[in-house]
This record gives structure tokens, sequence and C-alpha cells, in this order.
């Protein structure tokens, strides 16, 4: 049925539970699995911000912190599947809006199945990333299994 599933993750509780669901959905199919999260690009305005707050490279700053973000995130969901028998990789997509570095991995990758959270964040970033993954549903070529 599924010989390749991406399985997407923000690193937050929800997003935790679809890598968990992934897992063993991958594991009762024999599928391997791709982990990715993605970052966005630095934001002018933010880094206008910081740089008036006396921060000299605001974009190396930001650069390294999603970096390390990204490479925890990625790490966790990696040594959890390697306590299972799935094959995993991990990709960090960097400068992206969620969902089009979702499907463009998922293209790349040439996954069968994108398995992602309803959301991740509370509040603001809640609906965002909530966007995001609608977006995923609606433009996605492969199927997207939603974990809530």
């Amino acid at each position: 049925m599924y010989s390749k599933i991406l399985i997407a993750t923000d690193g937050s509780d929800l997003a935790g539970e679809a890598v968990e669901h992934g897992l063993r959905l991958a594991e009762s199919v024999g599928a391997t699995i791709v982990l990715v999260t993605v970052t966005e690009p630095w934001s002018p305005l933010e880094m206008a911000d910081d740089v008036q707050a006396g921060t000299l490279d605001a974009i190396a700053v930001y650069e390294d912190a999603v970096a390390r973000s990204a490479k925890a995130i990625l790490e966790k969901a990696a040594n959890r599947a390697a306590s299972t028998s799935v094959v995993s990789e991990t990709r960090h997509v960097k400068d992206s809006k969620p969902a089009e570095g979702i499907m463009n991995t998922a293209e790349l990758e040439e996954c069968d199945l994108i398995v992602m959270a309803s959301h991740g964040r509370r509040g603001l970033q809640r609906m965002l990333l909530g966007s995001q993954t609608a977006e995923v549903i609606a433009l996605s070529k492969r199927p997207v299994l939603v974990l809530r």
C-alpha cells in the first residue's frame, strides 16, 4: 500500500502524536519514513527590530536559532523512529512556507503518503499552521493523513 511515508513535525505535542501514528503505520505496512521539519524565512520586520535592539547580525542569529531548533526536533523524532523497526531519514527544509516545504519534500522523496498534525502551536501560530495543513490537503497530489 505505502512504501515511503513523509511525516511532518514542528516539535509540538500534536505533531509528536502524528510521528507516533506515522511510525506505527509505517511499521505495519513495511514502509520507510522521511521525517521533515520546515523553517520559514526570516522576516525583515523582525530583523529590523533585532538590529534596533542591538543585534549586529540578526539574520545569522535567526538562522542559527532555527537550525538548532530543527536539529532538536528531528533528533527527537529520529530517536523515536530508531526504537522501532522502521527505516527513517530526516530533512530540514529551510526558508520555506511549511505547506510548500512539506509538499516539495514529498514530491522529491517520492513519498506515497503525507502524515501531519491538524495544527501545531497555540494562538496565532495555531491558526497559521492550521492553514498550512489545509493548504497541504487542498494542493497535495499525494494522500494526506491528518491527526487531530
